[in-house]
């Protein structure tokens, strides 16, 4: 099993996962409603400085290590979300509040398309499938798909905290594959 961790500096790379999956986490619980009293809103201070500041902090750090995907990632994420909580006390309509929704999940599309490592694409993979879910519960003003919109940001949340964690301790980073056919043998 592969334990490196993606091009650029190891560090960026696990602060800008932690920052992540902590704000997908805050975040998605929030829209769950799991913990009595807390919600979205609950989390925008979370948004603001973790998710928004230090991740766009720890994108310019990959870019100047040469990260250009993770550079990309954590800039265009930390600015979202700095702009998604900011805007959390202005009043909007929901078809405003669904379209920001869904150009964030355009940004998270792009992500998972754009290579990397496999758990960074089941982070952006699983935060897209949540913003458009979020976004078509704000359309429809369907609380429930907002529930599950909630359960994908945490499930997301969780494969990005893993990848950091997992940096760290030297844990596995990547799938074992499997050989391409029958009897094939690995040479080494």
């Amino acid at each position: 099993m592969d334990k490196d961790v993606s091009a650029g500096s190891a560090t960026t790379t696990v602060v800008g996962r932690l920052a992540l999956g902590i704000t997908l986490l805050a975040f998605g619980l929030g829209h769950t409603d799991v913990i009595n009293g807390v919600t979205a809103a609950d989390a925008v201070s979370i948004a603001q400085y973790v998710g928004g500041v230090a991740l766009f902090v720890a994108g310019l750090l990959a870019f100047r290590d040469g990260d250009s995907v993770g550079g990309t990632a954590f800039s265009a994420l930390g600015a979202l979300w700095f702009t998604w909580a900011v805007s959390a006390d202005n009043q909007m309509s929901a078809n405003a509040a669904g379209l920001f929704l869904l150009l964030f999940a355009l940004v998270a599309l792009t992500l998972s398309l754009a290579g990397g490592d496999q758990l960074a694409q089941g982070t952006y993979g699983l935060f897209f499938v949540s913003l458009v879910l979020l976004a078509i519960g704000v359309f429809a003003g369907n609380d429930g798909l907002g529930k599950v919109g909630g359960w994908f940001a945490v499930a997301a949340g969780a494969v990005a905290w893993y990848a950091a964690t997992a940096a760290l301790a030297h844990w596995p980073t990547a799938l074992p594959t499997r050989a391409a056919g029958r009897g094939v043998t690995a040479t080494g």
